[in-house]
């Protein structure tokens, strides 16, 4: 079992950037591919990108390729999410999520959810 928790979120203009964090409990981390998903208001959740647990393949959806960058640092128990170039459209709640079996955007593959972490991007 593993817990989660998102921070960095925040208010940014449009342009900006922002680094998100999520950081997981245990020992065992780094058997877990970690996924980044988003919700906006009104509308449905989203996957972002994930990075994988055994092989670093990453995954984005098409909305935030060139934009958006993962990484993980297993020492430190924790997954980034770099964000530049925000627009108005990116504005959501950010999740992180953890699975053991494999790097994907299917949310439904994911066990463990973090609480979340608001994103605004508006000027």
């Amino acid at each position: 079992q593993v817990q989660l928790v998102e921070s960095g979120g925040g208010l940014v203009q449009p342009g900006g950037s922002l680094r998100l964090s999520c950081v997981g409990s245990g020992s065992d981390f780094a058997s877990y591919a970690i996924g980044w998903f988003r919700q906006a208001p009104g509308k449905e959740r989203e996957g972002v990108s994930s990075i994988s647990h055994y092989n670093d393949n990453q995954y984005y959806a098409d909305s935030v390729k060139g934009r958006f960058t993962i990484s993980r640092n297993d020492a430190e128990n924790t997954v980034y999410l770099q964000m530049n170039s925000l627009k108005p459209e990116d504005t959501a709640v950010y999740y992180c999520a953890a699975n053991r079996i494999a790097s994907t955007l299917l949310s439904n593959w994911y066990e463990y959810w973090g609480q979340g972490t608001q994103v605004t991007v508006s000027s």
